[in-house]
């Protein structure tokens, strides 16, 4: 085994001399050991099915007395890698206890999480408490949403101590504009929350919060290698936020981007791979909160009606959709449909000219008529066969509509007073597995009946209308599809702040 005595370096490899060096041969782990069926592992090594048995037994016994998740252990004794508690748990109801505990147990777990407020109950109760602390979190929707809001709110509520925040200084790196202190300073005068003092008499500051700016990818790599794990422990910081993610990396590599698009692309996925390995140590390992923000595009193709054919959003008025309504097929579904009919398949219709009679009939396919009277009505003219098509379940363009935020509801305007306009956050696939928690602002235009003289219209944009959605995330289950389970929020001059059920029928 390549790995096996670095998993358990107790375990007898005399007793399986004969099997180790062909399972070395063709690099297999403890992993592969544990996991694989054993018939391919025999197939691949040519080793006797029963011999591979035996080891994975021995293996998978060894793991669990060494974790001490077996009664075996109680009677092994004291290891003296990780000696016995003084008082080891007693025997309980449901079964014998383990005289060598877990290394993590529910409550251990339980007592070491924490989460940051976004100073609003309504938007943390959605959340699942805030954001949570040892993860990274997405923020990403259109530009005007609330994202640099939010981002600034989670700046200051860190500085709070438990269980609002963490009490420690944050972190705040920016790919397009410097901080806007102006908004800070006054969030941190309108918050009820961040103006009450704490128990130590301190209260959330400017003071707290260390910007920096990193106009290109370059400075960008060398921060956040470099500097930022540097001042996380110099300072303790409590919050890392990176705004935005995508700036740097839509300006260098789509500004290279032209016969080597496909290694371009190739590169960047290597660099966010890269990347999210660095957020996710950061995270771990100073136990801190990492929140990137994210922006969108538009998804191409638009949505789709019944037929297959694109649809344009449809205004708005008084909260009802007007026009045809979208399909729930997935808007870039239709690469799955079958393939054009053949040109052997193709029925051509005979030629109306004079010069019919000169060309062989073998050399035409007609499509042969149907025996009618001669006194009845005309048949109607050819029509194609329905096509007939089924879900791509399997599909990256169908499943992308449940890990992006948009384009999941089955039947858009059923449940939503407005037509969606399908976004999708830059980066792709390839960021999305980075990201722990993927947190969707929406926002969409009220419009209001009346005449507009100078436009000549009889509609009129009033104000905007904001929710916020949870896409993923390890701890809260998702929002529902469209806008269903989501919470509806408004910007003011204290942050955010999430609307109740009432103050919804009231805007509705």
């Amino acid at each position: 085994m390549t790995d096996l005595l670095c998993v358990l370096p107790e375990f007898p490899v005399s007793r399986y001399a004969n099997l180790v060096p062909a399972l070395e041969k063709h690099n297999l782990t403890v992993s592969d050991l544990l996991t694989l069926d054993v018939a391919d592992i025999g197939k691949r090594t040519g080793l006797p099915l029963l011999d591979i048995k035996r080891l994975r037994n021995a293996i998978l016994d060894a793991l669990h007395r060494d974790l001490g998740v077996t009664p075996d252990a109680q009677k092994a004794g004291p290891d003296p890698r990780n000696p016995l508690p003084a008082d080891p748990t007693p025997r309980t109801a449901q079964g014998p206890s383990l005289a060598y505990p877990l290394r993590h147990t529910h409550a251990s777990l339980a007592s070491q999480w924490q989460t940051i407020t976004t100073l609003d109950p309504v938007l943390d109760k959605a959340l699942g408490g805030g954001v949570p602390v040892g993860y990274v979190t997405e923020v990403t929707g259109e530009s005007g949403a609330g994202k640099t809001q939010l981002l600034l709110s989670l700046l200051l509520s860190v500085q709070l101590p438990p269980p609002y925040g963490l009490g420690r200084p944050a972190l705040y790196i920016s790919t397009e504009a410097a901080l806007s202190t102006r908004r800070l300073s006054q969030i941190l005068e309108s918050n009820p929350l961040l103006r009450q003092c704490t128990e130590g008499g301190a209260v959330p500051s400017l003071d707290g919060v260390i910007s920096t700016v990193t106009p290109d990818l370059e400075s960008q790599d060398h921060i956040l290698h470099f500097q930022v794990p540097v001042e996380v422990e110099r300072r303790n910081v409590g919050l890392v936020v990176l705004d935005s993610v995508a700036a740097n990396y839509r300006a260098e590599f789509e500004r290279r981007s032209g016969s080597s698009g496909g290694s371009n692309m190739a590169a960047r996925s290597a660099d966010l791979v890269r990347l999210g390995m660095l957020l996710r140590d950061l995270a771990g390992r100073h136990h801190l909160a990492v929140v990137v923000a994210n922006q969108v595009a538009d998804r191409i193709g638009g949505i789709k009606s019944p037929t297959g054919s694109a649809v344009a959003p449809q205004v708005p008025l008084g909260g009802h959709v007007q026009g045809p309504l979208p399909s729930q097929e997935s808007p870039l579904a239709s690469r799955s449909r079958p393939l054009a009919p053949s040109a052997s398949q193709v029925v051509v219709e005979p030629p109306s000219s004079s010069i019919a009679g000169l060309i062989p009939s073998s050399s035409i396919s007609t499509a042969p008529e149907p025996p009618r009277d001669s006194d009845g009505p005309p048949p109607p003219p050819w029509q194609p066969a329905p096509e007939f098509t089924t879900t791509p379940v399997l599909l990256l363009d169908h499943q992308q509509r449940w890990f992006t935020g948009w384009g999941d509801d089955p039947a858009p305007g059923s449940g939503t007073p407005f037509a969606v306009t399908p976004k999708v956050p830059s980066l792709g696939l390839v960021w999305a597995t980075q990201v722990a928690m993927r947190i969707v602002l929406l926002k969409y235009p009220v419009y209001r009946h009346g005449t507009n003289r100078r436009a000549n219209s009889s509609t009129t944009m009033q104000s905007w209308r904001r929710w916020v959605k949870v896409v993923f995330a390890p701890h809260v289950a998702p929002t529902g599809p469209g806008i269903q389970g989501s919470v509806e929020f408004e910007i003011w001059a204290g942050g955010l702040k999430g609307l109740m059920e009432d103050r919804r029928r009231e805007k509705t």
